[in-house]
């Protein structure tokens, strides 16, 4: 986040959002942090990842010895709109890792995934800090070869399009590179 969005999340105007989208491993939670961690202010980290393994366990572990101390972690893995709501102040840059982990949670949970999502959608601009969203880009591969896997592909290729509708930026990371989307760096493409 840039000085600017420093300033406006102090109260100088609306809060900058950040969608950061890449493949798994592809460096997209470190640069979220780093995006976090340089905007002076206040850390939260919202944590939707469920320990169902010990490999999530491990997973989960391991992350919180990167961020490293300095970082409050809030860790909830369905109320998201609502705890965004509860954690954003102008003084906090709030870190949402992962959305697709909580789209996850919530099929698992049988939840009303448009609806969920449009709450999450309609709270962002309710919201008085700056929030930045790491995401999975999964519909890059081949075609899943069940129905579940399908659904689940289709439904976070919708809620990356919505949630990076309402961003103000999105960065996709590839090979531990940013690359921003959004705004674009290239005049609109015309036929």
């Amino acid at each position: 986040m840039s000085n600017q969005s420093t300033h406006q999340a102090a109260g100088g105007g609306k809060p900058s959002h950040v969608l950061v989208t890449g493949g798994a491993r592809s460096g997209k939670s470190r640069f979220a942090e780093a995006l976090v961690a340089g905007a002076g202010l206040k850390k939260v980290y919202v944590a939707t990842g469920q320990a169902f393994d010990a490999e999530m366990r491990s997973r989960i572990e391991q992350h919180k010895q990167d961020r490293g101390s300095g970082w409050t972690t809030v860790e909830e893995p369905l109320a998201l709109a609502e705890v965004l709501q509860r954690e954003s102040r102008p003084d906090r840059a709030v870190l949402v890792d992962c959305l697709t982990l909580w789209l996850s949670n919530l099929m698992l949970e049988d939840r009303n995934i448009a609806e969920e999502v449009a709450k999450l959608g309609a709270s962002l601009s309710f919201l008085h800090g700056p929030v930045v969203f790491v995401t999975n880009e999964v519909g890059q591969g081949i075609v899943p070869e069940n129905a579940l896997a399908r659904r689940f592909r289709d439904e976070a290729g919708r809620l990356n399009q919505h949630i990076a509708s309402l961003c103000e930026r999105v960065v996709l990371v590839a090979a531990g590179q940013p690359v921003q989307i959004k705004p674009s760096l290239h005049p609109a493409i015309k036929l």
